[in-house]
């Protein structure tokens, strides 16, 4: 039997496919248009689930069910003898709190640890990746969960929003400021610390609000980051919720605004996506963990 494995939620943006070629466990988390579930990257394509969200069709997340979590950790556990159970930021949904809780029961207790990564989307994914550089390292399991919490805060990551209707919806802004915002063509940035989501900035036009995003990492990188920057210890990343096109628009401005980083791009999760709608846009950054 394999010594720890690596299990995180499907709001890291890892595909089932991509999931496999890693060698790590996935849970898909579940989303609602109008009263019907669907999991991400089981039961609808993303062609489908912009169609759905574009078409009007009211759409809410949900946490998984606590059967789900301990039938994906069951068959971890079937293969490996501690699971590293990475979901997204505590203070965005109760995921977290409800595996820290089944994690207590006797059937898992001391073998699958719950690590508060406080992030969500690319970074959680960087966060991932850190991990199972950890293991192949050799480091235990929890000495692992201690090294990927210490570290959860050195990171930055922020989006710009093409719409605000999902953010009225959401009751992150009021209907009276959406009109208004929709008139004057204002584009919000949003910006994540560790497990909060907060209005960052507001920009006329996305143009702006991407040059606004890129001086934001930049000055992150100068200031808060600026150690980690200077020894190369910073992973560049972006996310997208718009088309491929637009999405490689953004890639090539980040490279040209950092140029010689590499950048890890790949798309927001549909559970994000409910909350941002399409045409979403994202800069943000992680460290490496330091052991």
């Amino acid at each position: 039997m394999k010594s720890i494995g690596v299990v995180t939620d499907s709001h890291s943006g890892i595909s089932p496919e991509l999931a496999e070629k890693l060698g790590i466990m996935v849970l898909p988390m579940p989303f609602y248009f109008e009263e019907e579930c669907f999991y991400e990257g089981v039961s609808i394509t993303r062609a489908e689930f912009f169609e759905r969200l574009n078409a009007g069709q009211s759409v809410s997340t949900s946490q998984p069910a606590p059967e789900a979590v301990m039938e994906c950790w069951r068959k971890g556990l079937a293969t490996y003898e501690k699971l590293l159970y990475i979901p997204m930021s505590s203070g965005l949904s109760g995921s977290y709190n409800t595996a820290k809780m089944l994690a207590q029961d006797e059937e898992f207790e001391g073998r699958v640890l719950v690590v508060d990564s406080g992030r969500i989307a690319t970074p959680l994914h960087r966060m991932v990746l850190d991990a199972m550089e950890l293991v192949e390292e050799g480091y235990s399991a929890e000495e692992i969960l201690e090294i990927l919490e210490a570290s959860r805060g050195k990171m930055a990551i922020f989006i710009a929003v093409e719409t605000l209707e999902f953010l009225k919806k959401g009751g992150r802004i009021t209907p009276a400021t959406a009109a208004l915002g929709s008139l004057l063509n204002i584009k919000p940035i949003l910006k994540l610390d560790v497990g909060v989501l907060e209005t960052f900035r507001k920009c006329r036009g996305m143009k702006k609000a991407r040059r606004e995003m890129l001086e934001a990492m930049k000055n992150e990188l100068e200031t808060t980051l600026a150690e980690a920057y200077a020894k190369g210890q910073v992973h560049l990343l972006a996310a997208s919720s718009a088309d491929e096109e637009t999405t490689k628009e953004w890639m090539e401005e980040i490279k040209a605004y950092f140029p010689g980083m590499e950048v890890q791009c790949e798309n927001l999760s549909l559970g994000i996506s409910c909350h941002v709608g399409e045409g979403g846009l994202g800069i943000g950054c992680s460290c490496k963990p330091q052991k």
